[in-house]
């Protein structure tokens, strides 16, 4: 699946939300220099917010298509996984990693990310978790059922991803302390946010999700228009709530 969200790159730039500007404000004043990797940049949408805060920013990426957008897009971008990845003894201030870090080893990807890093550099990972009105979300899970009934991502039901993420994030600082690498102890941080979408703004995004990137054209459409009559009924949009949950940890000692 990691490898799925460049079918369509346009439309995941496009669509994906991006990140608050506290969070990146927050993790160039925690950073010791300007020089920032960027693991599983994807298209670029936190390499160019970090551009824009000052930074110079190398991305990795294993999907060449997503890399491709982002070097349009004005980000250099090394087409790899972070675990294979060569810097050639290149360090960085910051190795950050925007909706990526659960594709890389958890122990594995702190060690690289220590030996890149310069002292006091800064390792931050972060998501969003978000909820959607409850009409939407069970619009959405019943539709999936019906359409896709041996997926894994059923009995996973759209309230409960705060506690999910959670879990991941307590996942990610286990894997800093088992890694033992240098770091800090790690702080996790969280910024709470609302945005607002019409019904044809939110189906435009849906496509762009894990669950439903290597659907068939058939199925999508079946449970775009599922999703899309309970947003009609809210009178064609709504609010959704966001939680950006970052993980961070700063590179104290010797690797």
């Amino acid at each position: 699946m990691a490898e799925s969200f460049g079918v369509d790159a346009e439309r995941y730039d496009r669509t994906r939300p991006r990140y608050p500007d506290a969070l990146v404000e927050r993790i160039v004043a925690a950073s010791p220099g300007p020089d920032v990797l960027d693991v599983g940049c994807g298209t670029g949408i936190e390499a160019r917010q970090f551009q824009a805060a000052g930074c110079t920013v190398l991305g990795v990426d294993p999907d060449a298509r997503m890399a491709e957008f982002a070097r349009r897009s004005g980000v250099e971008v090394e087409v790899t996984t972070f675990e294979a990845w060569d810097p050639a003894g290149r360090s960085f201030d910051a190795v950050v990693a925007g909706q990526a870090w659960h594709w890389v080893d958890p122990v594995a990807g702190v060690v690289k990310a220590a030996r890149v890093l310069r002292p006091g550099g800064l390792l931050a990972v972060f998501a969003h978790a978000f909820a959607p009105p409850p009409a939407v979300a069970e619009a959405f899970a019943t539709v999936y059922r019906r359409v896709v009934p041996d997926s894994p991502f059923n009995g996973q039901p759209p309230k409960q991803a705060l506690d999910v993420y959670q879990a991941m994030f307590t996942t990610f600082s286990d894997g800093i302390r088992e890694a033992d690498s240098g770091f800090s102890d790690p702080e996790q941080w969280r910024f709470d946010w609302e945005q607002r979408y019409t019904r044809d703004e939110w189906l435009d995004l849906l496509p762009t999700t894990g669950g439903l990137t290597r659907l068939p054209a058939d199925k999508l459409a079946e449970v775009l228009a599922g999703v899309g009559t309970a947003i009609d009924a809210l009178g064609g949009g709504f609010t959704m709530s966001y939680t950006t949950m970052a993980v961070t940890a700063s590179r104290t000692g010797a690797t």
